[in-house]
Parts: C-alpha cells; sequence; structure tokens
C-alpha cells in the first residue's frame, strides 16, 4: 500500500535518524573526518578490488621502469615509464604537460585506453619521484573519471597472492579514444598567473613538496633562482606516506594537515621542480577530498619569471 503524507514523513525521519547515527559511529570510530570523501576507496584501489573489474574495463598502467617490468608485472598491464614522454618545453620551461588531444589520441589510443574504461596506475612505494602520483595526475588531466593508485603496488599484489607476469608488453588493441572526445580538466592545474593573483588569498593554501633544503633556498635541478613561492608552506610530500612506502592511515593524515594550518575548505595548490614529487601530494589530497591543484611548471617556471621568491622559511 502506498505510505500517505504522514507515514511518508515518518519514513523520513527514520532514514535520517539512521545515517545521523552512522555517521556519529563513524566519528566515534575514527573511520570518518571531515577531510575524507566517499570516493577515497575509488581512488586507492586493493588488488582485491582491481581483480574484481573484468579485464575488458580496466586498463592496468605500470609506471616502473621497462627492465623491472620485464622481470614482473601485473598480467595484462601496459608499461608507461617515462612521465617525460608526454611532456614538452615551452619558452624555455621543460616539464610541461603534452596538452594537445592529437598527441594524447595517438599515445594512449593503440594502448587500449578508452574514457569508459578505470586506469589503475602502480609503481614502486620506495620510489624518491613516485611518479606513478604524476600519471594519476596526468590522466584526470586529460579528462578520465576512473583513475585509481593500486594500494601497495606491485609488492601489495604479490603479498596479496595475485599472479605475476614475464616478459615483454602483450600486444593491445586499439581503443576508440579520438582527440575530439578528449575533454581536458581545467579545474586540476595551476599555471604561474593562477598563483600570482591568489598568493594573500586565505581561501587558497600553496604548498612545496620538495626537500626543506630546496625550500630554503638550494638548486639541485637546474633552477634559475632559488627560495619558495611566497606564503607556501612546506611539506615534503614523503610525509604523506609510511617508512615503507603506503599512505599513512586518516587520522594521522588529518593530524599533519591540521598542523600546517590546513583547512578542509581551502583550495590547494602543490608544486615541487617539476610538477612529479607534487603530483603524488595532489593524489593525497584528492584522496582527502580536497579541491586540488598541480602546478606542472613548478619551481622551474616560477624561477623564470618576475614574480616574487622567499628565501629560506
Amino acid at each position: 500500500m502506498k505510505p500517505d503524507s504522514t507515514s511518508g514523513a515518518r519514513i523520513l525521519s527514520r532514514k535520517i535518524k539512521v545515517n545521523i547515527l552512522l555517521i556519529l559511529g563513524l566519528f566515534l570510530s575514527g573511520i570518518y573526518t571531515p577531510h575524507s570523501l566517499a570516493s577515497e576507496v575509488e581512488l586507492l584501489m586493493t588488488p582485491a578490488m582491481v581483480s574484481a573489474i573484468p579485464e575488458q574495463q580496466r586498463v592496468i598502467v605500470d609506471t616502473r621502469s621497462s627492465w623491472k617490468f620485464l622481470l614482473s608485472h601485473i598480467p595484462g598491464a601496459i608499461n608507461l615509464s617515462d612521465w617525460q614522454e608526454f611532456t614538452h618545453t615551452v619558452n624555455g620551461v621543460k616539464g610541461l604537460l603534452n596538452d594537445d588531444k592529437g598527441f594524447i589520441a595517438e599515445k594512449l589510443g593503440p594502448l587500449g585506453v578508452s574514457l569508459d574504461k578505470t586506469i589503475v596506475i602502480y609503481g614502486e612505494p620506495n620510489d624518491p619521484w613516485r611518479t606513478d602520483g604524476r600519471f594519476f595526475w596526468m590522466f584526470e588531466r586529460y579528462g578520465f573519471q576512473k583513475v585509481a593508485l593500486l594500494d601497495g603496488g606491485l609488492d601489495g599484489w604479490q603479498q596479496a597472492g595475485k599472479k605475476i607476469q614475464r616478459g615483454r608488453q602483450h600486444s593491445t588493441s586499439k581503443s576508440n579514444l579520438a582527440s575530439n572526445s578528449i575533454n581536458l580538466n581545467n579545474q586540476v592545474i595551476a599555471d604561474k598567473s593562477l598563483i600570482k593573483n591568489i598568493l594573500s588569498d586565505k581561501n587558497f593554501r600553496i604548498i612545496d613538496n620538495r626537500k626543506r633544503k630546496e625550500y630554503e633556498g638550494a638548486t639541485p635541478y637546474g633552477s634559475t633562482k632559488g627560495g619558495h613561492i611566497p606564503n607556501a608552506i612546506h611539506i615534503h610530500w614523503p610525509e604523506f606516506f609510511q617508512s615503507d612506502g603506503n599512505l599513512k592511515k586518516l587520522p594521522a593524515l588529518n593530524s599533519l594537515l591540521d598542523q600546517n594550518g590546513i583547512r578542509s575548505n581551502q583550495e590547494i595548490i602543490v608544486y615541487c621542480t617539476g610538477g612529479v614529487r607534487s603530483a603524488m601530494a595532489y593524489f593525497v589530497f584528492r584522496y582527502l577530498g580536497y579541491k586540488v591543484r598541480n602546478y606542472d611548471g613548478s619551481w622551474w617556471d616560477w624561477s623564470q619569471s618576475s614574480f616574487p621568491i622567499e628565501v629560506n622559511g
């Protein structure tokens, strides 16, 4: 029988109470925090979650070196071992992501990558650059909406008892990815003009993910000047991870951000030298539910401009 308006209100009231009790329970158990979103599980996948996706609906991307890929990789994975293949140099600034749609389709289409498939990326937890983070950001910038990292990388996959494959990458069927189907996501990228305009805006937080000595003025990677963007907070990207390279638990992550005065309603801009290390920080903020942009020009770009620079802490 169809409920009347009174019974409908009672049903709605009961649903509201259940939801309130559920959220309260999660708060008390430490699972739910204001910074987290339900989508976090999809962004960081376990081996079991990846295995549950039908093979024809996923593309697994191995970002390790080609020789490591030859020795062992997840069955069916494709190897994208060089993030620089997807960059170009503009006005002397290297490391900038190539966002030409024709280029994107020509590079990814033959590998079977398409917009309707889930892209699962893995690397090595102890990689000092964590280029898997750069590829995660790259795919999001290119407009792919189902992108995730594999928790624990290949080590985690093997520890879960999953099979591995050796040898060269198997041939893949070309997808229907076309330049006119690609919609670049402008909400995940920053440039120096945007940053210059928000330097004193409290609704934004700029975060420098390089080593402390770089933040204070060292130039180990050929930058024209040393220092950091004014008002930038320093958080070296490995601070988001445990000693084994796996992501810290939510309470520890939120505590780190609280200690640095970062609020969940602020928009985050991350940078490093060329947008690689900061791309892993980008992933962490995405995982935590923040609105975040990666500055791919980063210090290579900012240090060549006439914009202000701060040195030391």
